[in-house]
């Protein structure tokens, strides 16, 4: 599939910000199922840019504005072409004590993506999540797929309900949120089980022929948020609690981290005393190849 996308932020200040820093990890990477045609970040008003890659392996682009200014947008304009992925079946077929006894040689290299986060604490409710669907005997795949579903049915999709400073624990007793609090969820069980999980943020096409999908999928007219397991062999698996689905050709990974915060398509800090208003919007069109 062929997909056009463009992202804008745009920040509105009341009253004029003094200054203002920012960082976006808007740049999504080349992988096995995403090829990047085109790409290209636009700022309005046109600033310069200095670019670093972060511990997560993010692409970062840093930028300030330290004149008066009433207005900044950040426009990401990009064209790629995606692959569903193939599973790997024989290493989704290990049990999950198997699996854990696995990565103890890899621990180091993975270690932060079995860690809390302010964002993603662990055990609490999720240990008894983690004992019901991950148990040491329980498959791979069969552990995640039943996960997922958990997830999916136990928690309300109801965009509102929550923002980026909501306690996971306040998620879990309310049982509802947006695709953030869904992944952030999934991954308290995963580290909780013992499996080395992290957040992915990007985009999804939710308008997709219903000829080809079956149903509309559920997805922010902003960006949208997914979690990756790694799994024996090494190879990250992808899974959309949001939509009880394994990510295929209509998602397009663009950052990750341990939780939304490293993540985050946009994030910084601005001077002056009006605030701020911000405005997201993804369009997703899928074209001809």
């Amino acid at each position: 599939m062929r997909f056009e996308i463009t992202h804008s932020t745009d920040y509105r200040y009341r009253g004029s910000a003094i200054e203002a820093y920012l960082e976006a990890r808007l740049t999504p990477p080349e992988t096995a199922t995403q090829h990047i045609l085109s790409h290209r970040i636009e700022i309005v008003p046109d600033l310069p840019t200095t670019h670093y890659t972060d511990t997560f392996g993010n692409p970062v682009a840093f930028f300030s504005h330290t004149l008066r200014h009433d207005r900044l947008a950040i426009y990401n304009r990009l064209v790629v072409e995606t692959t569903a992925p193939r599973l790997p079946v024989e290493a989704l077929e290990i049990p999950v004590a198997e699996a854990r006894q696995l990565f103890s040689s890899v621990l180091l290299d993975y270690f932060d993506y079995l860690q809390p986060t302010p964002n993603v604490p662990v055990g609490g409710p999720a240990a008894g999540w983690g004992r019901q669907y991950l148990g040491p005997g329980v498959a791979l795949q069969e552990g995640l797929d039943a996960l997922n579903g958990a997830i999916h049915r136990t928690f309300a999709y109801r965009p509102g309900t929550t923002d980026n400073s909501t306690p996971l624990r306040l998620v879990w007793k309310a049982k509802r949120g947006v695709c953030q609090d869904f992944a952030h969820v999934m991954l308290s069980v995963l580290r909780t089980a013992g499996l080395p999980s992290r957040y992915v943020c990007g985009y999804i096409e939710t308008d997709a022929p219903r000829s080809q999908t079956g149903r509309r999928l559920v997805g922010a007219v902003a960006t949208h948020a997914w979690v990756e397991v790694l799994v024996p062999g090494l190879q990250w698996v992808a899974l959309d609690p949001t939509n009880n689905r394994w990510c295929a050709a209509q998602h397009v990974a663009v950052s990750f981290g341990r939780d939304s915060r490293d993540a985050a398509p946009v994030r910084g800090t601005f001077k002056g005393g009006g605030g701020q208003a911000m405005k997201v919007r993804v369009n997703m069109k899928r074209i001809k190849g």
